[in-house]
């Protein structure tokens, strides 16, 4: 499965993924899915918001238990963010049908949609849009860098934008669920651990920070002249970093938009997106106030006009408690609990029905790259482990 999946959606020169929501990479990995639910005699289906379903046993009986994960990457992003947790599932279930296991509740396999965002700018669409947290207005609104709305998108990989919306009957069907997914930081590496149960998920959001100055030629306005909005973005970078270290907390920005991005031209116009997290919500908003304090206190001093919009935010997420403690349960007492700073679809699921996560240890604790990496005989211990959870909660 690993082998048939990594081609798709890879560039040749970088070597990270692009599998961006409803492109031929995204469409080519949903056939993927497709064919192995197919292979294995499972009932498919794709709900009203694109994401793909794949059944052992009656999909309407209720109390299912659902594992999986996403498909689609982050701009240049790795093999394993996402994909693991999906070809883990299939593999769980080949082990629990070599076990000879014999299922009281029904068992689907998933693969949301949009998670990463890197294509309309919001993580999770998929499950956000089956939990009522992105309305239809929302998300018809969404576009991506050249213009394409996400229904322009849908229609155009063959799916009906004007079905979306919430999904709470389907989601009334199920009784948990658990999504393996590649660990995105050390811990267990430096625990010595190869598989690992989440506690939480850190509160996190993005902001867009607009900088708007003034045009200008590059060779002959004189520095006391010219209202730079680049100097203030820069300087608010610097201060985004110092912010997060004071406080324990991490804070990035990692995209721009520059206008009208001549090399012999000042900038009228820089935009520069803002992710921030920490372990709560008093600690993140310490951190990104003082990150647009400090932005304004610059754009002041430089001329420069500063807009700032948070266009998502995601809570501190607790994992249900008594789930989480059957999973330690099951798989004998002494596997570790960590909190995690990235976003997942079992957090923004967790608002509706049980959810809880495995992690499968990550050597260097890269993520988002194309050397993110797990090694052979963890993604093995990890498809054991979620066999075991499975087994647990849905053959008993």
């Amino acid at each position: 499965m690993w082998q048939d999946l990594a081609p798709i959606g890879r560039d040749a020169g970088t070597r990270g993924y692009r599998r961006y929501a409803w492109t031929g990479a995204d469409q080519d990995c949903r056939a993927w899915f497709k064919a192995q639910a197919e292979t294995r005699g499972l009932t498919y289906e794709v709900d009203r918001n694109g994401n793909q379903w794949a059944w052992l046993g009656d999909p309407c009986a209720g109390d299912a238990v659902v594992t999986g994960s996403h498909l689609d990457s982050v701009p240049d992003g790795g093999a394993f963010d996402g994909p693991l947790g999906v070809v883990s599932s299939f593999a769980a279930l080949d082990e629990l049908s070599h076990r000879g296991a014999e299922f009281t509740r029904p068992l689907a396999i998933t693969n949301f949609g949009d998670e990463e965002g890197a294509r309309f700018g919001l993580a999770c669409v998929g499950s956000r849009l089956a939990a009522g947290q992105l309305t239809v207005e929302a998300a018809h609104r969404l576009r991506d860098a050249d213009g394409i709305t996400l229904p322009q998108a849908m229609e155009a990989a063959g799916y009906d934008p004007d079905a979306i919306g919430p999904d709470p009957e389907r989601l009334a069907r199920i009784g948990a669920f658990v999504e393996l997914h590649v660990e995105q930081g050390r811990a267990l590496d430096l625990s010595g651990d190869r598989v690992g149960i989440a506690s939480a998920i850190w509160p996190h959001g993005r902001w867009r920070f607009d900088f708007h100055g003034e045009a200008n030629h590059a060779g002959t306005t004189r520095l006391a002249d010219r209202r730079d909005p680049m100097l203030t973005y820069a300087e608010t970078v610097l201060a985004a970093r110092r912010e997060a270290e004071l406080a324990g907390a991490v804070a990035t920005f990692g995209k721009i938009s520059v206008e009208p991005n001549g090399v012999n031209a000042i900038p009228s116009l820089v935009r520069g997106w803002l992710d921030s997290r920490a372990p709560d919500q008093a600690t993140l908003d310490t951190v990104t106030a003082g990150i647009e304090s400090a932005a304004r206190e610059y754009a002041d001093r430089h001329g420069v006009d500063l807009t700032v919009v948070r266009e998502s935010f995601t809570p501190v997420i607790e994992f249900e408690h008594a789930l989480r403690d059957e999973l330690n349960k099951i798989l004998g007492g002494a596997v570790p609990v960590l909190g995690t700073g990235a976003g997942h679809d079992a957090g923004i699921l967790s608002g509706s029905i049980p959810t809880a996560m495995l992690f499968v240890r990550n050597p260097t604790g890269v993520s988002h790259s194309p050397a993110e990496f797990a090694a052979e005989d963890d993604c093995v211990a990890g498809v054991l482990a979620l066999a075991d959870v499975l087994e647990g909660l849905a053959c008993s």
